[in-house]
């Protein structure tokens, strides 16, 4: 397929392959969306809000992709409309009042559309609509697919649309700079992935990893899972397990960090010259290494893969998730073990262009993992970016905002912990979306509670070896 409705088509990214990958093996497509808000505590002009959302739309290529799939060649395509056939005036977009109503009765309504699948053939693949919350907050409620959108391009299109409005609508308030080409950038990945030197050293530099050695399964209830699966499999070397369970339905359990508490990890950081997903990964691997006896621990963690300028306003989807891999002995300090860590993201980050999907192919040929195992127990994501840290705290300062994720109630894992700052008071939340079946609330709450432990320990006393940690916590 060269052209669609006399648009040029391009094929997907391995990123979005993987996500049509997941989606396909469930009839449930509203496992693609992604559900957010953002609302301010100011009354807001809701045609002008309009006009600046349909702006916003015209300036995004992203959010004027369509798909076609080819039912010859057995594969899907995009292509990007152009902003005169959006499909859609300002006057179209949707205005939901939810004032004379309960907050549960607004969450429970976006809930609802963020369970709803997009028609996936030469359609919108996202929706706005303007919203005014039960506690005097206006804004913006943003759906998108999961292969259009991810955490970076969602934040990038709401602060373009609260920047066109504060343009307006306050004297001094500058007109936002363009968003970049989503075509451009995807003509690179497209000449990346045809075989290019890159690619070739990426794939390389994984596959040795994976060559090195077998990966041992971590469970967060310890080694119950490995155990079960070695029975099942009536093999007492297996290293791998079954993670997750028959059953998609999932929710999100959130815990919310004080801000008090999250600056201590944030100076911690700063001033050992670590990030705080290095710190994250230490305190992840440290609960596994404790609760399951292991040194060797696997875990997947996502990659934003946005260094460039037009990477970072590009939009789409671009989020690549590896497993990360530590073997950290109990005599270490933890102070060392976050320098292993920080020299393992480091190497990692420069390779993450690869597909995953031909990560864990080549992993599961290489050691025979049975369909349904893993190494890997959990998923992290932690996403530094924030509309004030984008710049959109100098328009609007002294305004308070807010933003809040739905879930769409599936997940194709077992547990995907999101950690992300809060727009009031920089505090930490830690979003753990999670199959019901596999993993109770009381489950992660007893996670969260040693991740935090360990963590807090850990940079109370760092030089302290990552056994004695252990021990303490």
């Amino acid at each position: 397929m060269k052209t669609r409705k006399g648009y040029t088509t391009y094929p997907l990214t391995v990123s979005q392959k993987f996500h049509n990958y997941y989606a396909g093996a469930t009839e449930h497509k509203e496992i693609l969306n992604i559900g957010t808000t953002l609302t301010i505590e100011f009354e807001l002009d809701v045609d002008e809000l309009r006009n600046a959302v349909y702006k916003a739309y015209q300036r995004s290529e992203f959010m004027r992709v369509r798909f076609a799939y080819d039912k010859t060649e057995d594969e899907w395509y995009q292509y990007v409309v152009s902003e005169d056939d959006m499909g859609f005036s300002p006057e179209d977009i949707e205005y939901v009042d939810f004032s004379s109503q309960t907050m549960e009765y607004a969450d429970e309504v976006m809930t609802k559309w963020t369970r709803t699948p997009f028609v996936q053939e030469d359609s919108q693949m996202n929706k706005v609509v303007i919203i005014k919350n039960p506690d005097g907050f206006q804004g913006i409620f943003l759906m998108g697919d999961h292969r259009l959108i991810d955490a970076q391009s969602l934040i990038v299109f709401m602060k373009d649309v609260i920047e066109l409005y504060c343009s307006k609508m306050f004297e001094g308030v500058p007109y936002p700079s363009e968003m970049t080409s989503y075509i451009k950038q995807l003509e690179k990945d497209i000449a990346y992935e045809n075989n290019s030197k890159q690619q070739q050293k990426d794939r390389e530099y994984f596959y040795k990893l994976i060559d090195e050695s077998e990966p041992i399964f971590n469970g967060i209830e310890g080694t119950a899972r490995l155990d079960e699966t070695r029975k099942v499999f009536k093999d007492k070397s297996l290293r791998y397990a079954v993670g997750a369970s028959d059953s998609i339905v999932a929710a999100i359990d959130t815990f919310s960090l004080e801000a008090d508490a999250t600056e201590q990890l944030m100076k911690f950081c700063e001033e050992q010259h670590i990030s705080l997903q290095v710190l994250l990964i230490m305190g992840i691997r440290t609960y596994f290494q404790k609760f399951n006896n292991n040194d060797d621990v696997s875990m997947q963690v996502s990659y934003a893969r946005r260094a460039t300028l037009m990477e970072k306003k590009s939009g789409g989807t671009r989020i690549h998730c590896f497993p990360f891999r530590t073997v950290i002995p109990r005599d270490m300090s933890f102070l060392d073990a976050l320098k292993v860590i920080r020299t393992g993201q480091n190497e990692t980050f420069r390779h993450v262009n690869l597909n995953p999907v031909e990560y864990m192919g080549y992993r599961a040929k290489k050691y025979k993992v049975n369909p349904g195992c893993t190494y890997e127990s959990i998923s992290l994501t932690y996403q530094p970016a924030t509309l004030k840290q984008n710049g959109l705290g100098k328009n609007i300062e002294g305004i308070n905002y807010k933003t809040k994720r739905y879930g769409n109630g599936v997940y194709s894992d077992g547990i995907y912990l999101s950690v992300m700052h809060r727009p009031d008071d920089n505090g930490l939340d830690f979003l753990f979306e999670h199959q019901i079946k596999a993993y109770t609330t009381p489950m992660i709450e007893y996670f969260y509670y040693y991740l935090c432990k360990i963590m807090f320990k850990g940079i109370e006393r760092p030089n302290l070896t990552v056994g004695e940690i252990i021990d303490l916590v």
